[in-house]
């Protein structure tokens, strides 16, 4: 089993930033697709940003340019790096992790089509901009 335990998020104003974080109790395997879901009150679950063991890095079009992932293997930690925060970007994080794959898959369509991709998922960090 896997444990992900998030922190980072709080409330900011319009242009601010904010560094999420996604720490893992372990690693099983080398393979791994790591990624960043959101969710506003009202809304369906969304795709923000992946990346995965084979170095390939996606992003959402509503936040390219203004975030960036990445993961440090030695602290079994994602990151989630957000600038230039919009009101829009108000929502519930949640980071997502896949031990089976070496690729990820497209995580941008419907998310009831993607969740079953991701064998662990974390409780969920709030993010807050006001205009």
């Amino acid at each position: 089993q896997v444990h992900l335990v998030e922190s980072g998020g709080g409330s900011v104003q319009a242009g601010g930033a904010l560094k999420l974080s996604c720490e893992a109790s372990r690693y099983p395997s080398n393979v791994y697709c790591m990624a960043w879901f959101r969710q506003a009150p009202g809304k369906e679950r969304e795709g923000v940003a992946s990346i995965d063991s084979g170095a390939k890095i996606t992003y959402a079009t509503s936040v390219q340019g203004r975030f960036t992932v990445s993961q440090d293997s030695v602290k079994r930690t994602l990151y989630l790096q957000m600038s230039d925060l919009k009101p829009d970007d108000t929502a519930m994080y949640y980071c997502a992790y896949d031990f089976t794959n070496f690729r990820c898959p497209p995580i941008y369509n419907d998310f009831v089509h993607v969740r079953r991709y991701f064998g662990y998922y974390g409780q969920g960090t709030q993010v807050t901009v006001s205009p």
